[in-house]
């Protein structure tokens, strides 16, 4: 799929082409921002649901009228004559399969993953300006050949997320402060993520505030990530290990045509205490300075990121370059609605091995689905370009064609899978030659509620990972979700 500007996309898990997602939505938040909703990094709201279900806004709802079915009736409940205090409850089931042959590129027998994901919110406004918001999931996977499922694939419970919020207006500027667990996407979706294609999403445990005007925004934040347990709701805990913290701002840029363009420069700073590179283990902080530049020109849509990484790996300083650039163009807005795209991402490579410097590049909470839908490669140590084709053949069913072709971007270092996890021996080879991928995903939005997503993806290895003994391997996932 395109890299374009996603907040998140529809149907649930689906990446969505830019055009669509930074083309102006209704306000997802029910706080008051000035700035447009659909940049401000705290939800998009697209067919009425978010990923992030917080984001969500159902006060009309209220109103009898505006009610289709008892469904309706869950997402505005007053809790007082007025309705100023009132309960929204939400709620996903997801049915998902995966099934990989050649698991991790080697000749062997089939992987097939049967996924169940069981997710329930309920989210508390006191007044305008008060809010608590809890989640509840589950996460169950059996199938074939799948070893033993981690965390994020089976989990008896977990609270998902558990945050409070205060917010007010001062001086036409709005301003709020979160605290708890919590979904953080304020950034290129290559970059922060919520991996939705687990079970269960990444969620991080700390501090978020912000304050936004018409034209200017800015968010700081300091996290953990989560500890993931298998069992029940008392071994997922917030990792003192790991610390992510910074600084997001956003600029709403002059119009040059119709649509907007937005520049989010970015300060970000990531520590793990524990970090493997080359087989060595040490505590790294990663520093990232960078800026993205997205929106809508016309019927083209552009999202640009660049970031440099500074910071240490033990003793050894980092100095590495993130670069993704993609654009869309829209050809038609009737009969198939075509959209041509293509993307270019770059992640630097080098020093993991040798004990210099170490140039490898890296991601907070990136997504990896954008290199490969199976999780055969990562940012790190890659460039691959990625020509793709949308179209919409029928009503509410959305299909993009894509072809990617994948190098890394230095000869010295690894070939690295998702997790940053290196392919053995690929360090010790020259060439740059990793392969090409041919992807196809459909999505059918059968309700406001309902959806049904398919994907195919065949890799096929280029010479670096041929002469270790890797092969090809396809892949087909489709998943069925309802959410209320």
């Amino acid at each position: 799929m395109v890299n374009g500007p996603v907040q998140q996309a529809p149907p649930p898990e689906v990446q969505v082409p830019p055009s669509e997602a930074a083309q102006p939505q209704a306000v997802a938040n029910p706080a008051i921002r000035a700035y447009p909703a659909h940049a401000d990094g705290h939800g998009v709201k697209i067919g009425g649901y978010n990923k992030s279900r917080w984001a969500e806004d159902w006060r009309q709802m209220a109103d009898p009228a505006k009610r289709d079915d008892p469904i309706d009736r869950l997402k505005f409940l007053p809790l007082d004559d007025s309705g100023d205090i009132y309960v929204t409850l939400s709620g996903e089931a997801r049915f998902r399969t995966n099934y990989t042959g050649n698991p991790g590129l080697i000749d062997g027998d089939h992987e097939r993953e049967d996924q169940l994901r069981l997710v329930a919110g309920a989210d508390v406004h006191l007044g305008t300006y008060v809010r608590f918001y809890g989640e509840l999931a589950h996460a169950g996977t059996g199938g074939h050949n799948i070893g033993t499922p981690s965390a994020k694939l089976q989990n008896d419970l977990i609270v998902q997320q558990a945050f409070g919020e205060v917010s007010a207006i001062v001086d036409s500027t709005a301003i709020g402060v979160r605290y708890g667990r919590q979904e953080f996407t304020d950034g290129s979706p290559l970059l922060l993520s919520q991996k939705d294609d687990s079970p269960i999403r990444t969620v991080l445990n700390g501090f978020r505030g912000w304050a936004m005007s018409s034209r200017l925004r800015f968010t700081l934040f300091d996290f953990e990530y989560t500890a993931f347990g298998r069992e029940g709701l008392s071994d997922d805990k917030s990792d003192d290990s790991t610390r992510f913290s910074g600084v997001t701002m956003g600029i709403v840029l002059p119009s040059v045509a119709k649509g907007e363009v937005f520049l989010d420069p970015f300060f970000w700073r990531e520590r793990h205490d524990a970090v493997s590179w080359g087989g060595v283990s040490e505590r790294e902080e990663r520093l990232y300075y960078g800026a993205r530049l997205w929106g809508d020109i016309g019927r083209w849509t552009i999202d640009w990121t660049v970031d440099h990484q500074g910071g240490s790996f033990g003793n050894r300083d980092i100095d590495a370059w993130n670069l993704f650039i993609a654009q869309t163009y829209g050809l038609s807005d009737s009969g198939w609605k075509p959209e041509l795209g293509i993307h270019f991402d770059y992640g630097s490579g080098g020093g993991s091995y040798d004990g210099g410097a170490l140039k490898v590049a890296s991601t907070p909470v990136g997504g990896s689905s954008s290199y490969s839908y199976q999780g055969l490669l990562t940012i790190s140590n890659l460039f691959q370009v990625a020509p793709n084709i949308t179209v919409t053949p029928v009503r509410d069913v959305k299909t993009t064609f894509e072809y990617i072709r994948a190098w890394r971007a230095d000869e010295n270092d690894a070939v690295y899978r998702s997790n940053s996890r290196p392919y053995a021996g690929t360090e010790l080879l020259d060439g740059k030659d990793i392969g090409q991928s041919f992807r196809i995903q459909a999505a059918w939005k059968i309700t406001q509620r309902l959806s049904v997503t398919g994907r195919y993806e065949y890799f096929d290895t280029g010479k670096l990972l041929t002469r270790l003994g890797y092969t090809d391997s396809h892949y087909l996932a489709a998943w069925t979700s309802f959410r209320f």
